[in-house]
C-alpha cells in the first residue's frame, strides 16, 4: 500500500478486491438504533484491544464481527480472545477499512497507536459507523477539532476512552464536589509516577515477516524501519507520540477538568526534560504542565523513570476554600480545611460501564459520558503542554476556543504533514 487514500469515498471506488459496498446498502438509522438489536464491533490495534474484546463481551447483546492488527501474531491472539463465549469467531483483517466495508458492523473500537485515532475516527464516521476510541483520540489539535466536525456531520456516536468519566465513584465524588462539599474549587494537583527503563538505541533492521510496517505507518511520513520502536515506544518519539503528558496524563486531567468545571486554559507551561536515560527517547520523562484560567489552576506533575513511592499522593486532589477532595484511581476522600477525613467513597476501577455506555447510546440515545467534543477538550491540555514544551514558551490561550495566540513557532505545531494520501477529509 504506497499510496493509501483518506478518502472513503474514493477508497469504495477502487477497493472492489476488498469487498467494497455502496452506502447505500447500510441499514437505515431507525434499523441501526433498534433497542433489542445485537450490534457488531470491530477491534482495531489488538494490545491494548484485548481489552475492548473482553469489555464488549461483558456489554448487552454484542458480537465481535472482526479483529484487526498490522502484526499477524497480534491478530490471531485476538481471533482467539473473541472466540471465547460467543457462537462464530470473528473475520481476521489487517486492513481496518476491511471493517468499514461491512454494512453491518455499528462499531469500530480503535485501540491502534495515537496517530490512528483521528483517521480511522473520520473514516469510520464516514462509512456510518459508531466510534470507540482510546485516549488521547487525535495526535494533535487539528486533529481533534476534525474528529468532532465528523462526528457532527455524520450523526454517529463516538466516545472517547477517558473512561473515569463512567466510574459510578467518580461520577459520586465530582457530584459532591460540584455541591460544594469543600467551598469554591481553586487549584487541581494530578500526579503520575512509573519506573520506565530505557529504550536504547535502535538499529537499522529489516522488517520482521509479521508486520505489515507499511500499513503501521499509515498517515505518518515514512521511516525506515528501526528495531526499538514498534510496538510501544513509538510513544516518547514526537513524529508517533506525545509522550507521558497524552500517554497518561490525559486520564487525570480530564478529571481535573471534570471537577474544576472549566474549559480551555487561559495560560499554559510544561517545564521538564528527558533526565533519566541518554537514548533514543524524545520526550521527557519528568515534568510539571501547569494550566491557568483566570480563577482556578491546575497542574500534572509526571515522572517515568521514578516512582517516587515514599511520596505516594493522590491521582488527582482538588483543593478548595473549605478543604480538599482526592481521587485516587477508583475513589475518593474528602478532607477538611485541617485536613481530618470527612468523607470517603469506594470503587471498582473497570472499562464495561464506559463500552456499555457507548452501546447505549447508540441503541437507546443515552447521553455519551465522554463524547468526543468534551474529551477532546481535555486531550487538548495535553498537546497544548507538549507544545509549551517543545517551544520552550509560556502559551497565551484564547479561553473561549483553546487556541494558541500570537506565537508562531507554537501555531506551526497545531497541525502535522502527512504521508501522500492520508490527510483527512471533513
Amino acid at each position: 500500500m504506497t499510496d493509501p487514500t483518506l478518502s472513503r469515498r474514493d477508497f469504495v471506488k477502487t477497493a472492489s478486491v476488498l469487498g467494497a459496498t455502496s452506502f447505500a446498502t447500510l441499514p437505515s438509522i431507525n434499523a441501526q438504533n433498534a433497542p433489542s438489536r445485537k450490534l457488531r464491533v470491530g477491534v482495531m490495534g489488538l494490545k491494548r484491544g484485548t481489552a475492548h474484546i473482553k469489555s464488549f463481551q461483558k456489554a448487552t447483546n454484542v458480537e465481535i464481527a472482526y479483529v484487526c492488527d498490522v502484526d499477524k501474531t497480534r491478530a490471531a491472539a485476538g481471533a482467539a480472545l473473541a472466540s471465547e463465549g460467543q457462537s462464530r469467531p470473528p473475520k481476521i483483517v489487517g486492513d481496518f477499512r476491511r471493517i468499514l466495508d461491512d454494512p453491518t458492523v455499528d462499531i469500530l473500537s480503535i485501540a491502534a497507536p495515537n496517530f490512528w485515532h483521528a483517521p480511522a475516527t473520520i473514516l469510520a464516521c464516514e462509512a456510518g459507523k459508531h466510534v470507540y476510541v482510546e485516549k488521547p483520540g487525535s495526535y494533535d489539535p487539528q486533529e481533534g477539532e476534525w474528529m468532532v466536525a465528523a462526528a457532527r456531520k455524520h450523526d454517529r456516536r463516538v466516545q472517547q476512552g477517558t473512561q473515569r468519566r463512567s466510574y459510578a465513584s467518580m461520577i459520586e465524588g465530582i457530584a459532591k464536589l460540584h455541591s460544594g462539599v469543600i467551598g469554591k474549587v481553586l487549584y487541581a494537583r494530578t500526579w503520575y509516577q512509573n519506573s520506565r527503563d530505557s529504550i536504547g538505541r535502535g538499529n537499522p533492521a529489516p522488517v520482521p515477516d509479521f508486520l505489515d510496517y507499511d500499513l503501521w505507518q499509515g498517515p505518518v511520513p515514512e521511516q525506515p524501519y528501526k528495531d526499538n520502536l514498534v510496538h510501544y515506544n513509538w510513544h516518547w518519539h514526537w513524529k508517533y507520540g506525545g509522550g507521558e503528558l497524552i500517554n497518561n496524563g490525559v486520564h487525570a486531567l480530564d478529571l481535573a477538568r471534570w471537577g474544576l468545571g472549566v474549559d480551555y486554559p487561559t495560560r499554559v507551561s510544561y517545564q521538564g526534560a528527558r533526565y533519566h536515560f541518554d537514548d533514543d527517547q524524545e520526550t521527557p520523562d519528568t515534568g510539571v504542565a501547569q494550566f491557568d484560567f483566570g480563577e482556578s489552576g491546575a497542574s500534572w506533575d509526571g515522572s517515568s523513570c521514578h516512582r517516587r513511592r515514599e511520596e505516594n499522593l493522590a491521582f488527582c486532589t482538588f483543593y478548595g476554600e473549605g478543604g480538599s477532595v482526592a481521587f485516587d484511581f477508583s475513589g475518593y476522600k474528602i478532607y477538611d480545611s485541617k485536613g481530618a477525613a470527612i468523607d470517603k467513597g469506594e470503587g471498582t476501577p473497570g472499562d464495561v460501564p464506559h463500552f456499555q455506555n457507548l452501546c447505549d447510546a447508540i441503541r437507546d440515545d443515552a447521553p455519551l459520558r465522554q463524547e468526543i467534543a468534551e474529551g477532546q477538550k481535555s486531550t487538548l491540555w495535553c498537546h497544548l503542554g507538549n507544545i509549551a514544551y517543545r517551544t520552550q514558551s509560556v502559551l497565551d490561550i484564547d479561553p473561549t476556543t483553546g487556541r494558541i495566540l500570537d506565537n508562531p513557532a507554537a501555531q506551526k505545531l497545531w497541525k502535522r504533514a502527512y504521508r501522500k494520501g492520508w490527510r483527512p477529509k471533513v
